[in-house]
């Protein structure tokens, strides 16, 4: 059994650049040369760096099992994840997983601001003596710090999580982490997406499903007042971030006209909305006929890329528009986070209290969760069709594909396999079994609105959850382990009526047995996913099990 060389020289190489982008980072905390760490510590930026980072991989791996979860019975995995059941419990309640994903997204804007701010070189950084091209390459253009957050925080816990959302979320830190994603949608912060939510439910001139009853005279009067203050905030947020853009008071590169800086904020803001639209988008999609999404070239085009080659193009593109999300995001960071020289009076002549405030870049973290993501989200929940016929769409869908082509994030995958090994996360399989299994069992999924119009739910299902045109020649995993589960459930009943001491011992030596073939099983079905996922026929990997018998 091989797989293919070419993807594994890709993963060699993105390892690499990993670590020497990891040097280059610590190597600017170190010679203060990041905004953290000159204005304040090299160990506090380098503790923040991290801080930020592990909670980002929190935050993306718990989306995957939150938003993948509601549809299976909760009875399911009470006994064997309770931290997971408790957790779904209340997030999957009512409305609260949109809820739960608006917070969410302003959390992984936050954090990557605070990664930017605590890791991201300052005008002129200049360290490890780097040739003029390298220095270009991975200081000025930012490649290390997104090659460090993407790998890192993203990438190899999305893998994870969507594979095995069940250990991912039974635990206390991921509980931490839903709190907080809803604690910051109940303050109100981000309630002008509402407000969206409700224009665009009147442009399709459908409601927007619900899963709680209508609001009392109390419910809506906390409503709207949480509406009205979100929208003079952000409002505020604009007119500080538009002030400072125009006074040159950013870390926006120098010698950058003003009026070129604030079209290129709400260019690459735009760039952002239609990625994270997109991803809606197709999912939303994928759902349909094909002559319904033929509908125009373009979006022929367009479909023949996603849905061509045994549907490989959905999954590279999820890859490829994570790596240009996060870029498109620390730029965004860099043109709104504001910075004033020595000597220069605070943006809208505020007090130094405020000032600092508008430094920390959240003023611009707000700004791009509700236009650049929220509201493009919404928009393509309710318009996919649109989005697919878009020819700006065909562009940037081309664009994921080559970045993802190029393998310049295969490394995530060596670190997922890694940090997979290191917390034994298990498919989640093997404790609720399939769909189909369940379904059989009486315990089938669920939807979890009718409708996605108007919900974020659609743009949350990871790359790796979708089928490849080989998933049908694979071994019938599931189908062995149901059987050996129903041995080990015989076996134990047995145990219990056994009438003597060697009965027992007898019995729990074939539990013993059968466990041990579980664990085959997994094992089996472990190789089989990891030596598919690189795009080995399942001929191949047939044959090659047929050599080690």
């Amino acid at each position: 059994m091989t797989s293919d060389p070419f993807n594994t020289v890709k993963e060699i190489v993105s390892v690499f650049l990993l670590i020497f982008s990891l040097i280059v980072v610590h190597a600017l905390i170190i010679d203060e040369q990041t905004n953290l760490s000159d204005n304040v510590h090299p160990a506090l930026a380098a503790v923040a760096l991290w801080g930020a980072l592990i909670w980002l991989s929190m935050v993306e791996g718990s989306q995957a099992s939150m938003v993948g979860l509601p549809p299976v019975d909760p009875e399911l995995y009470k006994e064997s994840h309770p931290i997971a059941y408790k957790i779904c419990q209340r997030g999957h309640k009512g409305d609260n997983l949109d809820r739960y994903l608006m917070g969410r997204q302003f959390m992984v804007l936050a954090l990557v601001f605070v990664i930017n701010m605590s890791g991201a070189p300052i005008a002129d950084a200049d360290v490890l003596n780097l040739p003029t091209p390298l220095a270009n390459c991975f200081l000025k253009s930012g490649l290390a710090m997104i090659l460090f957050t993407c790998m890192i925080g993203q990438l190899n816990t999305q893998v994870n999580a969507s594979h095995c959302m069940l250990d991912y979320l039974n635990d206390h830190f991921a509980t931490f982490t839903v709190w907080v994603a809803m604690g910051i949608e109940a303050s109100g912060l981000l309630h002008a997406s509402y407000l969206i939510q409700m224009i665009v439910s009147k442009l399709a001139g459908k409601p927007v499903e619900s899963n709680e009853p209508p609001r009392d005279a109390f419910g809506n009067l906390c409503y709207w007042g949480k509406i009205l203050f979100s929208v003079a905030f952000l409002v505020f947020a604009f007119t500080v971030t538009l002030s400072a853009l125009f006074d040159g008071k950013t870390t926006m590169w120098e010698g950058v006209p003003s009026a070129v800086a604030v079209i290129f904020f709400f260019g690459l803001m735009s760039v952002v909305g239609m990625l994270e639209g997109m991803q809606i988008a197709f999912f939303a999609v994928a759902k349909i006929t094909e002559a319904e999404r033929n509908a125009n070239p373009w979006a022929r085009w367009t479909c023949d890329l996603l849905f061509g080659n045994g549907g490989r193009g959905l999954p590279g593109f999820m890859i490829g528009r994570q790596l240009c999300v996060v870029s498109c995001f620390f730029v965004i960071a860099r043109v709104t986070t504001v910075d004033i020289e020595d000597g220069e009076s605070n943006v809208l002549e505020v007090g130094d209290g405020a000032q600092k405030f508008f430094e920390t870049g959240l003023l611009g973290a707000l700004i791009t969760t509700i236009v650049a993501s929220i509201a493009w989200q919404l928009v393509a929940s309710v318009f996919p069709l649109t989005f697919l016929g878009n020819p700006i769409t065909y562009v940037l869908l081309r664009i994921c594909l080559f970045l993802e082509s190029t393998g310049i994030c295969s490394g995530a995958w060596a670190l997922a396999a890694l940090h997979k090994s290191i917390a034994g996360f298990q498919k989640d399989e093997v404790y609720i079994g399939t769909a189909e299994e369940r379904a059989a069992r009486g315990k089938g999924d669920k939807p979890v609105h009718g409708d996605e119009l108007g919900h974020l739910t659609g743009g949350g299902f990871g790359a790796a959850a979708l089928p490849f045109e080989d998933d049908d020649k694979a071994p019938e995993f599931s189908a062995r382990r149901e059987k050996i589960l129903a041995n080990i459930k015989t076996l134990r009943g047995q145990v219990k009526e056994a009438g003597s001491k060697q009965e027992t011992e007898v019995f729990e030596q074939c539990i013993a047995m059968e466990v041990a073939n579980l664990e085959t099983v997994n094992a089996e079905q472990e190789k089989f996913d990891h030596v598919l996922s690189k795009g080995t026929d399942a001929k191949d990997i047939e044959a090659g099990a047929d050599e080690d018998l």
